[in-house]
């Protein structure tokens, strides 16, 4: 398995905030949040970025959201933004696919 900060943090090398867990996702809180709520939804599949994605990863990225909507609810979010950035450009800084996840405060249009 290739290492990632996010594969240190499933495998317990480094501390997290830990949402929620079960055998394929993680859910930890942003060490530097964009809003009151901001958490990442993480696969235990390390997939470099979007355009790493086969047709083989649907489920797994589909059940990204499910889990999102599940922890959003537990949180008593129903109003949040979902974000995938995706290379350098974008502003993704750890090589491994992942969901932001923003609640608790107004979101503009475009973001920025």
């Amino acid at each position: 398995m290739q290492e990632t900060l996010f594969t240190k943090i499933i495998s317990r090398q480094i501390p997290a905030k830990i949402q929620y867990e079960d055998d394929s996702y993680i859910v930890i809180h942003d060490i530097q949040p964009q809003a009151p709520v901001h958490v990442l939804v993480i696969p235990k599949k390390v997939i470099p970025t979007l355009n790493d994605l086969t047709e083989a990863d649907r489920e797994l990225v589909g059940g990204m959201f499910l889990v999102a909507q599940n922890v959003m609810r537990e949180m008593g979010k129903t109003d949040y933004r979902t974000v995938f950035n995706c290379g350098r450009q974008a502003q993704q800084s750890v090589f491994h696919v992942h969901l932001h996840v923003l609640a608790g405060r107004d979101f503009t249009w475009p973001p920025g």
